[in-house]
């Protein structure tokens, strides 16, 4: 499993190191801020549009195929723009690079549902969330120095190569191959039909719900920051705070799981992270903040690995992959659609409202987590 994990950190990292380099790329060719905006999009895009196609091609070929079409697709994504030095080549990166990821990041959550025996799956999606959160760190901070020493071309070129690394393990890899996910089965169902079973929607809207939290966090903290006259270098180290506190609760998360069970302990982490937003329109002090941040961090940690282990769980023989897919499209839907109303309300009516309403959909995701059933409490959801 640490082997996966070691992947997960070489390519998301690859991932969330090509946004930066992305972004101050195109500042560097002379690119408007309306067009970058677009550009970032484009790494939601596909994602939006395949994620279940992507789950579908997992139940049916295995874990191994799709991981390795998605590392070589973002390795070609990545190398692109060092070989084509030009704002076209930047929207095609995206596009490509958000294409591969989608492929390579489904089949990597059903690989690990599928690792081991049952009781060790919550730790085993905790391990991958941990992998999540190095990469988050190690991506950015890497092409940082990259960028400053070389260019933004060589940037791309060494996520690129970084890539090979990936793609030979994912080669060599015989415990990656060897593991075996639960068969597809045949079925005419539309993937969004997995939704009519109530458990299971829960779970998939409670998750999309967290990624917003999530999403709306990152993207308003700066701005907060800014509008109370914090420096960007403390903005920075608040933003640590929260990205340790996410680290923090994934290494005690199986602990967490074992002794509270899983839906209780997101239920709980969600009302937390509601009561600790309510709190932050009233926080003018940056100690203070970067507390109220470490807080966040720890409540919303919580959701990616607690969310991926209950729809696993609660998924159809043979469709665990596309759950994996429909999940993924679900949160790539709300990427795109909650900032724009946030920003409306921003905008109308100042920064107090936005974090008033990101209490409120993390008090909402904690009802509905806490209002599902064990899964030995209903029958498995129909194929």
């Amino acid at each position: 499993m640490y082997l996966v994990v070691f992947l997960n950190v070489v390519i998301h990292g690859c991932l969330t190191g090509s946004r930066v380099v992305l972004s101050l790329f195109a500042i560097d060719l002379g690119v408007n801020a309306l067009q970058i905006g677009l550009m970032v999009a484009l790494y939601s895009a596909t994602p939006l549009m395949l994620g279940v196609t992507a789950g579908r091609i997992t139940d049916r070929y295995g874990v191994q195929p799709p991981m390795l079409f998605g590392a070589v697709l973002c390795a070609c994504g990545l190398l692109l723009p060092y070989l084509w030095q030009h704002v076209g080549a930047l929207y095609i990166s995206a596009i490509v690079i958000g294409t591969g990821f989608v492929f390579y990041n489904v089949a990597v959550q059903n690989l690990t549902g599928a690792w081991g025996p049952r009781a060790d799956r919550a730790k085993n999606f905790s391990t991958l969330s941990l992998g999540y959160s190095i990469s988050s760190f190690l991506g950015p901070l890497a092409v940082g120095y990259v960028i400053e020493y070389f260019s933004h071309a060589r940037a791309y070129l060494c996520l690129a190569l970084s890539m090979l690394v990936a793609i030979a393990i994912l080669l060599g890899s015989r415990s990656i191959r060897a593991v075996e996910t639960p068969h597809a089965t045949e079925h005419t169902q539309s993937a969004f039909s997995l939704l009519r079973t109530p458990e299971l929607r829960k779970v998939l809207i409670t998750s999309a719900m967290i990624v917003t939290g999530w999403d709306l966090y990152m993207f308003y903290l700066p701005i907060y920051g800014h509008s109370i006259g914090l420096a960007p270098s403390t903005i920075g180290i608040i933003l640590g705070m929260f990205a340790i506190a996410t680290f923090v609760v994934r290494l005690w998360l199986p602990q967490l799981n074992a002794r509270f069970e899983a839906r209780r302990v997101l239920a709980v982490s969600m009302f937390f992270g509601a009561a600790v937003f309510v709190a932050f329109p009233f926080a003018h002090n940056a100690w203070l903040i970067g507390v109220l941040s470490f807080g966040i961090g720890l409540a919303l940690g919580c959701g990616q690995p607690i969310t991926l282990l209950m729809s696993y769980n609660r998924s159809p023989e043979g469709r665990t992959g596309e759950v994996t897919g429909v999940r993924m499209t679900l949160n790539h839907f709300t990427h795109t659609v909650v900032p724009v109303v946030a920003g409306g309300l921003g905008a109308a009516f100042g920064m107090a409202p936005v974090f008033v309403m990101i209490a409120a959909v993390l008090g909402v995701s904690g009802y509905l987590s806490s209002t599902v059933k064990r899964t030995g409490a209903t029958p498995p959801p129909p194929a």
